[in-house]
């Protein structure tokens, strides 16, 4: 068969392979190439067909028309121009490069010397003249139509939003009621086994690792190891094929039906700030050869070198205005085409880097905020890079949301009994305002976390005094070493009733402290059966029982305990409340947020101060600004790090009674029952109570007393 490009070849604003019902449009962008080449292959990908310049350059956007063409070509690019790596460009026609708007990847990257654009053992200044297309990846011209049967975006508000971060190999490798076919797949990842576990925790959101088409390392292959996390992305507009169980992308699409029919958001993991080719000594497989200088940050001393602040030898150049619109085209695909609601953006600082500095004002923060279809959706920042000044928790402009690693370090070492975290604890609880209560944010700009992919899961926290990385093949060096963990006196696993039983109670409590908190909270998949990675605590190499969820744990009570403890969060509005709680009052003297100590007192300066106190208890209601601020019978809790403590129930807001209706101290924590006042509140466990009636505000304390003693908490974080 031919091919050849229309005469009457026309222009579209799309980039990509766009096909037209009567044929196929491609356009790709190269500020400095000389030439462009379509090549087309094989179906098997294995033998090119045809290599044809684009005709029609415009600005430096590269086009063609091919009358024809339909859905399921396989293709890729060559470019020609300048091979001059002194000055950052590192064309190499020898090289098959992947379209960046390519919709579906096909084959297997083959990891070889060819597919480097300089020669393997020489440095990078060389050219390599050998072949890479055996050994590459390809793009597939797709189809647009899907039946999406009426499905839609669900935009449920972020304070009716709780998160679960989820792998989907990990999620469904060994669950026992996942078809053998569809374990590892999207397909999989959207069973009926599945979205029942899911449903009946109660989440209202799943967050998916990265699911665009990433290769594996080389590095990782050479050690027998894999890309299993998937931060190395190669195809931004293509879903990972080993996740397909065939080769259609509308896997991808049914998964997301799925979960929308079932009331649950699905929300992406993106890695736009680098990509999989790495440093100058990378690979050469689709940007550095379509254009290294335009694509990539390069070293402004010497162009020769990539600049790098993700630690992975690269930084896409956000700040050009093509790439640029390549990012934004790619999260409105995934928004218009897949129906995605929303994403968390890796090492987020990077794309707020303007002349290499952080700037919650710059282009690409302001391009999404005024995108109509992306800022509807859900966004969420990682904070942080590995650059100078990159991280910026609370920096984030609205409508960002962020992780937020403070809470987890601070509920980590207050449970574990380090001395002084009352404050710090106060702070989490309570959204931490001193992050994000500016530029009128709210309390929900807090992602709040206990363990994450990276780190340790939950149950290695109160499991692993230290990190057991030994798998990754790099003498344990990697991965984080301060975890703030205590494995309760065994390293690991143990057969001892009693550390057992003291593991299970911690995790009860960082558990319920993370749902009884102000912000949004995110549950790491498997922490609510259980799972345990060893001791790993940077997995993303272990694409097996060391990353893969253990689903042992189904019938454990702490599933129990995590379904009743998220249902009692949704039963509660003073937990998920829009606004920072200030301490304002009402104007018959309702206060909505005071905190006490454990003889009934108001918290002082001493009391705040006290690096032995390992008591806080707070009373929180509605904000007294919120629209049903009427409704302020509240909530008194005690979170309790040490030993038994006898604490007096106070009378706020007319309340005189209170029932107790969570302690996890106790066998069944959910048994409501009328306490004595004072009350026991046992060692390591918390306590929350509601009240049983109301009568008149208390008159003993001043507005501004009551401001000033929540903000002893504030001021000492």
């Amino acid at each position: 068969m031919s091919f050849s490009f229309s005469e009457l070849d026309f222009m579209k604003p799309e980039l990509g392979a766009e096909y037209t019902g009567t044929g196929t449009h491609f356009a790709v962008y190269s500020a400095h190439a000389e030439q462009i080449d379509l090549c087309l292959f094989s179906d098997d990908g294995k033998k090119e067909m045809a290599r044809m310049p684009l005709p029609k350059r415009e600005g430096d956007i590269w086009s063609g028309y091919i009358a024809g063409l339909k859905p399921g070509t396989v293709y890729g690019y060559r470019a020609s121009g300048p091979y001059d790596p002194k000055n950052g460009h590192r064309f190499n026609p020898n090289k098959l490069l992947l379209d960046p708007y390519a919709k579906q990847v096909v084959g297997d990257l083959t990891w070889d010397d060819a597919l480097y654009g300089y020669t393997i053992g020489k440095d990078d200044l060389s050219f390599d003249e050998r072949d890479s297309a055996p050994f590459m990846v390809k793009g597939v011209v797709q189809d647009p139509d899907f039946d999406w049967d009426g499905d839609e975006a669900i935009r449920r508000p972020w304070t009716e939003t709780l998160i679960y971060e989820t792998h989907v190999r990990g999620m469904t490798m060994t669950h026992p009621k996942v078809p053998d076919r569809l374990r590892g797949t999207f397909l999989g990842m959207c069973s009926d086994p599945i979205i029942d576990h899911l449903t009946k925790l109660g989440v209202s959101a799943v967050e998916l690792l990265p699911i665009q088409f990433f290769p594996n390392d080389r590095y990782l292959e050479e050690k027998h190891l894999t890309n299993y996390w998937g931060y190395q992305t190669l195809g931004f507009f293509a879903p990972q094929s080993r996740y397909m169980s065939s080769d259609r992308i509308t896997e991808f699409k049914t998964m997301v039906r799925k979960f929308h029919a079932s009331g649950i958001e699905v929300i992406m993991d993106v890695v736009y700030n680098h990509t999989a080719e790495g440093s100058e000594k990378g690979p050469t497989l689709s940007f550095r050869g379509l254009d290294n200088a335009s694509y990539y940050i390069l070293s402004p001393d010497d162009p020769r070198h990539t600049f790098d602040t993700t630690g992975t030898g690269n930084t896409l150049n956000v700040a050009n205005p093509m790439v640029m619109r390549m990012v934004l085209d790619s999260l409105r695909y995934w928004v218009g085409a897949m129906h995605i609601d929303g994403f968390r953006f890796d090492l987020a600082s990077t794309l707020g880097r303007q002349d290499m500095e952080f700037d919650r004002q710059g282009i690409f923060f302001s391009a999404i905020r005024q995108d109509p279809m992306l800022a509807g959706v859900k966004l969420i920042a990682e904070p942080w890079d590995v650059g100078e000044g990159g991280y910026q928790v609370g920096g984030f402009p609205h409508p960002f949301r962020e992780w937020n690693d403070k809470f987890r370090d601070d509920v980590r070492r207050f449970w574990k009994g380090d001395a002084g975290q009352v404050s710090e604890m106060a702070e989490r609880v309570t959204g931490s305002a001193l992050q994000f209560n500016h530029s009128d944010r709210g309390s929900t700009s807090s992602i709040n976390l206990l363990s994450a992919h990276d780190g340790f899961t939950l149950m290695d926290t109160v499991s692993f005094n230290g990190k057991h990385n030994e798998a990754n093949g790099e003498d344990n060096r990697d991965g984080h070493s301060d975890n703030h963990s205590d494995n309760m006196g065994v390293e690991g696993a143990t057969g001892d009733a009693d550390i057992n039983d003291a593991r299970r109670r911690r995790r009860r409590n960082m558990m319920a402290t993370l749902l009884l908190s102000q912000g949004v909270p995110m549950i790491l998949a498997g922490d609510e059966v259980g799972n345990s990675q060893g001791g790993n605590n940077n997995a993303y190499c272990q694409d097996n029982e060391i990353g893969w969820i253990d689903w042992s744990g189904l019938d454990d009570p702490f599933l129990t305990f995590c379904q009743k403890m998220i249902a009692f969060r949704k039963a509660q509005p003073e937990l998920r409340q829009e606004r920072f709680l200030t301490g304002e009052t009402a104007e018959d003297g309702r206060i909505e947020i005071a905190w006490y100590k454990p003889d009934g007192d108001f918290m002082d300066d001493g009391a705040w101060n006290d690096n032995e106190l390992r008591v806080l208890s707070v009373y929180v209601s509605r904000s007294v600004l919120a629209s049903d601020a009427e409704k302020m019978d509240g909530l008194f809790m005690v979170f309790n790090a040490g030993g038994d403590c006898e604490v007096t129930l106070p009378g706020v807001n007319g309340i005189k009674t209170w029932q107790r209706v969570v302690d996890t101290g106790a066998d069944d924590p959910f048994t409501v029952f009328d306490p004595e006042n004072p009350v026991m509140v046992y060692r390591e466990s918390i306590a929350v109570f509601a009240p049983k009636g109301a009568s008149v505000p208390p008159k003993n304390a001043t507005r501004t007393e009551r401001q000033r003693w929540f903000h002893f908490g504030r001021r000492n974080s």
